[in-house]
């Protein structure tokens, strides 16, 4: 079984725990970090020295952390072929993408959109630098847009660890209030996610307990 460190409401978990529903694995997972506090533990700088969500373990096998890592862990050793391909260039493929969703528009979205939106009092937010930050980001989805005009998902026409990578902040960039370009094969795309029962489960989700009190 997994046991997983981290509260539902961060992304990184989510994407995390969106892949445990996808490969339908047995889990713990245990609330740790923001006002579950927690990482300041000695117990868990021994899981992660860095202090950051999410940890997991498999079963006694040591803890891992950083969630690409920890994503690439569980598609190597539970997933199928379609998921995460067996041959280097197939694989490459889907590996491409889903660096490039990590760095490029989780990245992109999180902390310059999605916390100045909805983790920063409205007295205090920088909306031109709101702005800003939008359209920098949506430069990145018309290139996934224009890949999803073309394929159902954005490895290709399986859903595969990519779309674990890029689909996870959908939910929160379609749902915060904020000005968004017409994509529509992007838009579509986030139609198929949200018919998916482990993206209804872990992804969709209110993030209400984030905003400032």
């Amino acid at each position: 079984m997994l046991t997983v460190w981290g509260r539902k409401t961060s992304s990184n978990v989510q994407s995390l725990m969106w892949c445990i529903g996808e490969l339908d694995l047995e889990y713990e997972r245990h609330d740790i970090g923001h006002h579950f506090g927690g990482t300041d533990s000695a117990e868990f700088f021994a899981l992660n020295p860095n202090r950051t969500i999410p940890v997991i373990r498999d079963g006694t096998n040591p803890p891992l952390w950083e969630s690409g890592c920890i994503l690439r862990y569980l598609a190597n050793t539970y997933a199928e072929d379609s998921f995460w391909p067996v041959d280097p260039l197939r694989r490459a493929e889907v590996d491409q993408w889903a660096e490039w969703s990590k760095l490029n528009v989780a990245s992109e979205f999180t902390v310059p959109i999605f916390w100045s939106v909805v983790r920063t009092p409205e007295a205090e937010r920088d909306n031109a630098a709101i702005d800003k930050a939008v359209l920098f980001l949506e430069k990145k989805l018309v290139i996934a847009n224009s890949r999803l005009e073309q394929h159902s998902y954005l490895a290709g026409n399986s859903f595969t660890l990519a779309d674990i990578q890029f689909g996870h902040v959908l939910f929160r960039y379609f749902d915060i209030d904020i000005d968004r370009a017409p994509l529509l094969a992007l838009s579509e795309y986030h139609k198929r996610l949200k018919a998916r029962k482990a993206y209804r489960e872990h992804v969709m989700i209110s993030y209400d307990e984030l905003r400032p009190s």
